[in-house]
């Protein structure tokens, strides 16, 4: 059993231990200092031994030509905050010129070591939002950010990018209502690849530019799924030349039950009884309990204008299940015909806007692609951003999204 001498005796070759490999450094000192907020700081120093030599990452080695004393704000020890302060020398590198030496526990001009910027990656991959982690740690949110930056960076370029042939775009919020990202997904591998400010189609160019810069040019992109934003539109037109646009059934669906809802609505202002019943009409059928089932019933029977709208709504779902593209297009057209028929103005909108965006609703039945991936990754989205309560910009924002949706692999020390 070690009694206090020894391991007096042996601290520096511990601490030497917990910090890793830092030869030809070894540890000089070791203090515990009162900090101004009347903390308890530990302080360990490093120097090395007179003409030692160091060899960079290239094999390269020199002697010191001179040295300046370096700090590292390093893991804590136990509750006490720990920093390494290190002599680092200026050595000749293998060009002849005169460098500051890579020390092997820091990045080059930061303020802490690998293994406390591994210690905070960790924190924010158990869910903690980064002003938290900041606030844990003792250290400014903004300093936390940047180590986030860092290894979000450097992940995403080591990461393999090249033949993504189908796209799904979307948008989605920073903030509740305004300040709009473009998030562009990789459909096969169900992954975030890039992240643009904005919400037009210079989003889509700069997307399709990120792709050439990988290795996987925009122009053997076949397939992209987006909603029926003219910005998209054009943008995809102007950038994935030789890919076939689908419109995601999700948004298409979206605009038939929101004619169907305005239908509701109209004839609220005079029936006291769809009180309460939007989601009656607009859920699945399969999805309502017996009660709101015999509900529905009821009121289609009592309210024929609501209940055509309904029956139109419902028809319209048997679309997406089809996969001959030829009865698709009757049936489309059929169900257009029906809805100018109803003479319900609502619906009439709906069909005339299915209409204008034919070819790439149709599209849907050959390709099978859509953005029901990008809605999952959205929520995901909007989970982090509710735990966070927003965030301050939209670069944060960028690389969270990257972190949580781009299954990128990290390579801090574990």
């Amino acid at each position: 059993m070690l009694n206090y001498l020894s391991l007096r005796m042996n601290s520096k070759q511990l601490f030497e231990i917990a910090i890793g490999d830092i030869k030809p450094w070894h540890i000089e000192t070791i203090e515990f200092k009162t900090s101004k907020g009347g903390k308890k700081e530990l302080h360990l120093t490093l120097d090395f031994v007179s003409g030692s030599v160091f060899t960079d990452t290239k094999g390269h080695s020199s002697k010191a030509y001179d040295t300046a004393l370096r700090t590292w704000r390093h893991l804590n020890f136990f509750e006490h905050e720990c920093y390494i302060h290190a002599y680092v020398p200026r050595v000749t590198n293998e060009e002849g010129a005169i460098v500051r030496f890579q020390v092997p526990w820091a990045r080059t001009n930061q303020g802490f070591t690998l293994l406390f910027e591994a210690y905070a990656m960790s924190l924010i991959e158990l869910e903690m939002p980064v002003s938290n982690v900041a606030k844990l740690v003792d250290e400014y949110d903004q300093r936390i950010w940047s180590i986030f930056h860092h290894h979000i960076a450097i992940a995403q370029a080591h990461t393999d990018y090249t033949n993504i042939k189908e796209v799904g775009i979307d948008e989605t919020s920073r903030k509740k209502g305004h300040d709009y990202v473009t998030v562009g997904v990789d459909l096969e591998k169900r992954r975030v690849f890039d992240v643009q400010t904005g919400k037009d189609s210079a989003c889509v160019e700069r997307l399709g530019e990120f792709l050439d810069q990988k290795g996987s040019p925009k122009a053997e992109v076949t397939q992209v799924s987006i909603d029926m934003s003219p910005a998209f539109i054009k943008g995809c037109t102007d950038t994935f030349a030789n890919a076939a646009l689908t419109f995601d059934h999700f948004h298409v669906t979206k605009e038939v039950n929101k004619a169907l809802d305005e239908v509701r609505k109209i004839e609220r202002k005079e029936a006291k009884e769809l009180k309460g019943h939007k989601y009656t009409f607009l859920k699945n059928p399969q999805s309502l309990n017996d009660k709101k089932r015999a509900e529905l019933q009821d009121l289609i029977k009592l309210y024929p204008t609501i209940g055509e709208a309904y029956r139109l709504k419902e028809l319209f779902r048997e679309f997406w299940t089809m996969d001959d593209v030829t009865k698709a297009e009757i049936f489309l057209t059929d169900w257009c015909v029906q809805v100018t028929k109803s003479k319900i103005q609502p619906m009439i909108k709906a069909a005339n806007t299915i209409k204008a965006h034919w070819s790439g609703i149709i599209n849907f039945i050959q390709s099978k692609i859509s953005n029901g991936i990008l809605e999952g990754i959205n929520s995901k989205i909007q989970l982090a951003k509710k735990r966070a309560r927003g965030y301050r910009n939209d670069n944060n924002f960028k690389s969270m999204i990257l972190f949580i949706a781009g299954k990128l692999n990290f390579d801090y020390p574990l």
